[in-house]
């Protein structure tokens, strides 16, 4: 239990009132349009104008350009449309109407606080205007030296890849020598085959001694009678 003297810590992180807003309008159950507002800005205005910040149709004004959404130490306050109805809507429970205690300000300039977790549905006809926080999670810290020397350093890996497949690559005069050598190596099989086959000794006439020991092939000896004839 807290000391009356202790400090309450604050209900609402950094990371809420350091972040953006995100606004979505439906016409009944379609989107229409959707923005977002960085957490640079301090005041978002609305208007029935394209160039306004937020061209918002359909919504009574009082003025125009209408102030929606302007930021506070906690993170965002909410401007109601006089004619709008508020609901209010938990970590994406079911919305619920906006109870008059919630509301500050005098009739018809009535405003809340938007919250951690908080979607607020402003509704004047068939139209419905979501306004949610757009929480900064953690913010993107700068480059630091040692980032920029590990960036370098990768870039210079990359580039060196390139540069030293042609300085290591294979050799030309190697790669010819190793084709040399096949095409040899594939010669000397070739020879190899065909003096098994016997093809190795250029043809020549046949001399009369090798007509000579050749034998002749007459066929079979046939005895025919004296008195046949022989043609």
């Amino acid at each position: 239990m807290l000391r009356p003297d202790m400090p309450t810590a604050s209900t609402t992180p950094a990371n809420v009132a350091d972040g953006g807003l995100f606004c979505e309008l439906y016409w009944g159950t379609s989107l229409a349009e959707a923005w977002s507002y960085g957490p640079e800005l301090s005041q978002v205005h609305a208007a029935p104008d394209e160039t306004a910040p937020l061209p918002l149709y359909g919504f009574t004004l009082p003025e125009e350009p209408f102030l929606l959404a302007e930021r506070t130490p906690k993170g965002w306050r909410i401007h109601v449309p006089p004619s709008a109805r508020v609901e209010k809507s938990l970590k994406g429970d079911d919305f619920h109407p906006v109870t008059p205690e919630e509301l500050t300000g005098a009739p018809g300039r009535a405003s809340l606080e938007l919250g951690e977790g908080v979607t607020l549905r402003l509704v004047e006809g068939e139209l419905r205007l979501l306004v949610q926080p757009s929480v900064v999670k953690e913010r993107a810290g700068r480059f630091r030296v040692r980032d920029v020397a590990w960036l370098i350093t990768v870039a210079i890996l990359f580039l060196s890849a390139p540069i030293a497949f042609l300085t290591m690559g294979p050799d030309p005069a190697r790669i010819a020598a190793n084709n040399a050598r096949a095409l040899q190596s594939a010669h000397d099989k070739e020879e190899a085959r065909r003096k098994t086959l016997g093809l190795d000794q250029p043809m020549r006439p046949l001399t009369e001694q090798e007509k000579a020991t050749r034998q002749q092939d007459g066929g079979a000896r046939v005895n025919v009678p004296a008195s046949f004839g022989v043609r």
